[in-house]
């Protein structure tokens, strides 16, 4: 019995990709990560002598930076999600690390595989274009995350800033000092944008847009009605930290009475894929006797749709609305 290593090369290959793009990530930006799991960038930039409206100014361009490149060919795939990770790597950067690695991948395939020049041109376009795509929604979701972690303590602050009798604008400077990244630096661009006159509930609201995030819109269209119609703001905010907290305890709770069902979903959805590999690599002329068949590409197309009708039907299924 012969044994085909091909599918478990390109496999090796799509996760040497990976491995790759983060080592690539981490060499060129490790110290400055490093450094915002512990402080507040904006306020390291601060410290080393730039100037307020410097700081302003560079974090509002890379914050933007992808947004504004998302007319690029290919790069407009990702761009929501590079703006949202705030990903250190400029468009241009990310583009050629999308070659690099394309290029890579096909020197692996090459090597590892005899498939045709058209099909590992293909593959390895997938490949570098998929794993940065994958990398940076990884990133994304885990930034997004901590945002969403930061927010309920943000608010509380503020209101306690409130109470003692600082203005609005003073409680927000207070977060972005005293709250670590990544909303430490959110909310020191916003304190910043009110020193030079904008208002506050537009930076909130473009944050809140910016993240794509709900409890951001809510904390923005509190403070957009008080603002209009008066009341007291300390109130108001401790409210919605209550509300804050609430949800994200429900999503929390939510997530872990799902995670059986979405660990079967994810176990049913991979299954028949990988006992096709294992076929593929223990024995590769199972299907020799069957493949010249004039029925064998029609059913393989359809086994290819179920399995693709399966994987949505799953993350249908498990992916509670709350």
């Amino acid at each position: 019995m012969g044994l085909s290593a091909e599918p478990l090369i390109y496999i090796l290959i799509f996760v040497g990709v990976l491995a790759l793009v983060e080592g690539l990530y981490l060499t060129v930006f490790g110290k400055s990560i490093s450094l915002n799991s512990r402080v507040n960038r904006r306020l390291d930039m601060l410290e080393k002598g730039a100037g307020r409206e410097e700081v302003l100014e560079q974090l509002r361009k890379e914050m933007s930076q992808h947004m504004n490149a998302g007319s690029i060919p290919l790069y407009s795939l990702l761009a929501d999600k590079a703006q949202k990770a705030n990903i250190a790597f400029t468009p241009r950067q990310l583009i050629m690390v999308m070659v690099l690695l394309t290029a890579m991948a096909f020197m692996g395939l090459t090597i590892g595989t005899g498939a045709a020049a058209p099909l590992r041109a293909l593959v390895s376009v997938v490949m570098g274009v998929g794993g940065v795509y994958f990398w940076v929604a990884k990133k994304a979701n885990k930034r997004l995350s901590m945002i969403e972690e930061q927010l309920p303590e943000a608010v509380e602050l503020m209101v306690r800033s409130l109470r003692v009798g600082h203005p609005f604008s003073s409680a927000v400077a207070i977060v972005a000092k005293e709250v670590a990244d990544p909303l430490g630096s959110e909310f020191g661009m916003i304190s910043d944008e009110a020193a030079y006159g904008r208002d506050i509930s537009e930076s909130l609201k473009d944050l809140a847009e910016r993240m794509d995030m709900q409890d951001l819109r809510f904390l923005a269209v509190a403070v957009t009605i008080q603002q209009q119609s008066g009341g007291n703001l300390a109130e108001i905010l401790e409210g919605l930290a209550k509300v804050i907290r609430a949800r994200f305890k429900l999503f929390r709770r939510v997530k872990a009475i799902t995670a059986e069902s979405k660990w079967s979903g994810m176990f049913l959805s991979a299954f028949p894929i990988v006992v096709i590999i294992g076929l593929s690599i223990l024995k590769p002329d199972y299907y020799d006797e069957v493949k010249d068949t004039a029925l064998f590409i029609p059913l393989a197309l359809a086994v290819g749709v179920c399995l693709a009708i399966n994987f949505v039907f799953m993350k249908i299924m498990v992916n509670i609305k709350v």
